[in-house]
């Protein structure tokens, strides 16, 4: 079975790009691309998934939302799905 997971990608001036999950709380990664950060994120998710079975924890659902993408001179943020095996 494979579920989508909504990813928010953020970057701060000065920063690496960073990439969360709003479906599961702490799970987070970076990188110094977007590519990179999507990359390290599909590894955490799947991680942070396989904990949550281990530890007899229900795996969450990705919940389906709108979101609007947002731009400041010092700040971008905008969202992305991951695929993962669950």
């Amino acid at each position: 079975m494979k579920r989508q997971y909504l990813v928010r990608i953020d970057k701060d001036v000065g920063s690496d790009w960073g990439a969360s999950v709003p479906d599961l709380p702490g799970c987070v990664a970076t990188g110094k691309t977007i590519d990179a950060a999507l990359r390290r994120i599909e590894s955490a998710i799947e991680l942070h998934l396989r904990g949550l079975r281990e530890d007899g924890i229900r795996v969450p659902s990705p919940r389906r939302r709108a979101v609007r993408p947002r731009r400041t001179p010092k700040h971008v943020n905008f969202y992305a799905t991951v695929e993962v095996a669950a």
